[in-house]
C-alpha cells in the first residue's frame, strides 16, 4: 500500500530564514518557527484556494512588514494569520504557540 504524501508547494523555508533574518529582529528559533508555519500553510495550498495564487517568500516577507511596529517576528506572524483568519477562516491552525529556544527547549 502506498501512502499519498502532500504535494509540496516549492516555499523554500531556508530562503524564508535569512529573509526574516534580514527583515525582522528575532532569534533563529523564531524565524525557523515562522518559516515551518509558513511552509505546512503553503503546503497546505490553503491560501491557493483562497487567494487564488501560492504562498510565496515575498507575499510572507510583505505582509509581516504590515504588520504594527514592535511586534517580534512570531507575533508578526501571528497578526497576519489571525488576519486571514478573519477573512477566510481556517488558519489559525498555523499560528505559532511555542518557540524551541536556539538550544532546542519549546518556551510558550
Amino acid at each position: 500500500m502506498q501512502v499519498s504524501r502532500p504535494r509540496r508547494t516549492g516555499m523554500d523555508s531556508r530562503r524564508l530564514e535569512r529573509e526574516l533574518e534580514d527583515a525582522f529582529d528575532g532569534t533563529q528559533a523564531a524565524r525557523r518557527a515562522v518559516a515551518r508555519a509558513a511552509t505546512d500553510l503553503a503546503d497546505s495550498e490553503q491560501p491557493s484556494r483562497d487567494r487564488g495564487h501560492a504562498l510565496t517568500v515575498p507575499e510572507v516577507i510583505a505582509n509581516l512588514e504590515d504588520a504594527p511596529d514592535g511586534l517580534s517576528v512570531v507575533d508578526r506572524w501571528n497578526w497576519w494569520i489571525g488576519a486571514l483568519d478573519v477573512a477566510y477562516g481556517g488558519y489559525d491552525y498555523f499560528s505559532v504557540s511555542a518557540v524551541g529556544d536556539d538550544a532546542g527547549d519549546l518556551r510558550r
